[in-house]
């Protein structure tokens, strides 16, 4: 995209989420950095399958899907759930509605990807393949990664389970909710009731920032196995599918790295999946995972 569309493109979009709070002064800053490098940074690092700059290019629908579809199908199980189901609460029950783990879960794990890939990409180090013994692979590998992609992932993961934090409509935890020794959910679920104190939101927190940056590793992991990884042999630069789609080499001989004639060689991966696929697998290992666990870790704290 020509910086003539980029910047205004992305001013307007910056400025309508400011204007309607739809992200919080922090997330605005982080997301106008990310524009930024993607057009900037990861452009000069990268190549497109045309080999061009510029990177994968513009993000297509299969790739929103790839990233917010399984939580769009929790969500649409949410709402049938809330309008047909039986129960009448008009909070969120500490450890009940596990939908709503799921749902946040997905979009911490995503966001972590997002932050980890695009920001970690400005590191000064060489990424390392997680798959292969931490070997040095050039930046935009699939499964390599630097300490600041690392912590960016956990920060992108932050921010949404922060986000989830202060605006999720918990169960509050009042002092009068005990009556005659029994406990209503207003108590602290910690104490054996439905409320939310600030424990269970701190525990929360902590979880949501964990789990999702767990996905981000999980995605490196993921890609490093089963994506091909192809670079530029003359430029030694990762060359990026458009849509995050297989980038084709042809010959034998285009997977030898050390063949003069080469002019692609596959740096690490097995080509089984394309990106969108990987972020789906992804996207659906950590939602479903943690429907699976979730009770888990907050019972065994009380």
């Amino acid at each position: 995209m020509h910086p003539y569309v980029a910047v205004p493109a992305t001013t307007a979009l910056v400025w309508r989420a400011y204007s309607r709070s739809s992200l919080t002064p922090a997330g605005i800053i982080v997301a106008a950095l990310t524009a930024i490098v993607k057009h900037d940074v990861k452009a000069r690092l990268t190549l497109s399958s045309s080999g061009t700059s510029g990177g994968e290019g513009a993000r297509t629908h299969i790739q929103v899907l790839a990233n917010s579809g399984i939580a769009s199908l929790l969500i649409l199980f949410h709402y049938w759930q809330l309008r047909y189901g039986s129960s009448n609460e008009e909070c969120w029950p500490f450890g009940k509605d596990l939908l709503v783990v799921g749902i946040v879960s997905n979009y911490a794990a995503v966001a972590a990807d997002t932050f980890s890939s695009e920001l970690g990409i400005l590191s000064k180090t060489r990424p390392r393949l997680l798959t292969s013994w931490l070997r040095q692979v050039p930046p935009g590998t699939n499964g390599g990664i630097t300490l600041l992609g690392t912590l960016a992932g956990f920060l992108g993961a932050f921010m949404v389970a922060l986000t989830s934090t202060l605006l999720l409509p918990f169960c509050i935890v009042e002092p009068s909710s005990k009556i005659g020794g029994g406990l209503s959910k207003d108590t602290a679920g910690f104490e054996g009731g439905n409320g939310w104190g600030w424990r269970e939101r701190m525990i929360w927190l902590l979880s949501m920032t964990i789990w999702g940056g767990m996905g981000s590793l999980l995605d490196s992991a993921l890609g490093g196995w089963f994506q091909a990884s192809v670079v530029d042999t003359r430029t030694g630069k990762v060359v990026e599918g458009s849509g995050g789609k297989k980038v084709l080499i042809s010959g034998s001989s285009a997977q030898d790295k050390n063949d003069p004639n080469s002019s692609r060689h596959v740096e690490s991966g097995i080509g089984l999946l394309d990106n969108n696929a990987v972020n789906v697998l992804m996207a659906a290992s950590m939602s479903l995972g943690v429907l699976l666990g979730y009770k888990t870790p907050f019972d065994n704290l009380y």
